[in-house]
C-alpha cells in the first residue's frame, strides 16, 4: 500500500487538485493526507483508474488501505462501479485514527473522508466512518473512552440513519444538526465559523 499511496500521490492531476480545492482542501492537506490520483493502477487497481485515491493512515503515517473517489458525474453503478470504491475484501475502517491517539476527552465523528479532512482542518481531533453501512461495533469501542463524541452526520436520511445508530451505540455520542449540507458544503458557505456557530449552539443546550 506504501508504494501505491507514493505513485498516486505523484501523479495529483490539476483537475483533481482543482476538485479538492473548491471543497477546501488546499496543497497542505492534500500533502498531509497524501491524496493522489489513479492514473498508473497498480496490479488490481485497473478498475479505480482515474479515481481520487484517498489513503487510510495509521497514527505512525503509513498507509492501512486506500479508498477509491470517482472524480466523474455519471452513473456510477450503470458503469460498474460506486461513488466511493473500497477495495474488495477490506474490512471498513474508520479515517482519520491517528486523532484517537492525538484527542483528548472529547473527538469530533464526521461522515466521509472528505469532512473529516475539512473537521481536522479547523482545528479539531476527528475521525469519520464512510456511512451508516460501514459503522460497526468495533468502531464504536474504538471511540468509547472519549467523554463527548460530537456527530456531524449529513442531513439526509442516510445522515438519520447514522445518527440514530451512533447515538443507539455511544451514550456520549451528541449529534450536530446541520442546515446548509454536510460539514464540506456548511465550511464552503461560511467557513470556520459556521462549524465553530453550530458546536457552540449544542454545547449551550
Amino acid at each position: 500500500m506504501e508504494e501505491a499511496t507514493n505513485i498516486y500521490q505523484a501523479a495529483l492531476t490539476a483537475d483533481a487538485a482543482r476538485y479538492l480545492a473548491e471543497r477546501g482542501i488546499g496543497e497542505e492537506e492534500v500533502a498531509t493526507y497524501r491524496l493522489g490520483v489513479v492514473s498508473d493502477p497498480l496490479p488490481g487497481h485497473g478498475r479505480y483508474r482515474g479515481m481520487l485515491a484517498i489513503p487510510y493512515l495509521a497514527h505512525d503515517g503509513h498507509t492501512l488501505t486506500i479508498r477509491f473517489r470517482c472524480l466523474e458525474e455519471h452513473d456510477h453503478r450503470a458503469l460498474g462501479h460506486g461513488k466511493y470504491n473500497t477495495i474488495p475484501g477490506d474490512p471498513p475502517r474508520l479515517y482519520g485514527v491517528d486523532s484517537i491517539h492525538q484527542a483528548g476527552d472529547e473527538i469530533h465523528l464526521g461522515e466521509g473522508e472528505l469532512d473529516r479532512i475539512i473537521l481536522r482542518k479547523i482545528g479539531w481531533n476527528a475521525v469519520s466512518a464512510p456511512g451508516v453501512e460501514m459503522f460497526f461495533g468495533r468502531h464504536r469501542r474504538m471511540l468509547a473512552g472519549f467523554s463527548r463524541v460530537w456527530h456531524w452526520p449529513d442531513p439526509d436520511d442516510a445522515g438519520a440513519r447514522m445518527a440514530a445508530k451512533v447515538t443507539r451505540g455511544l451514550r456520549s455520542a451528541s449529534p450536530i444538526r446541520l442546515h446548509v449540507g454536510d460539514v464540506t458544503e456548511t465550511y464552503k458557505a461560511g467557513g470556520a465559523q459556521a462549524l465553530y456557530d453550530l458546536l457552540e449552539k449544542e454545547k449551550s443546550k
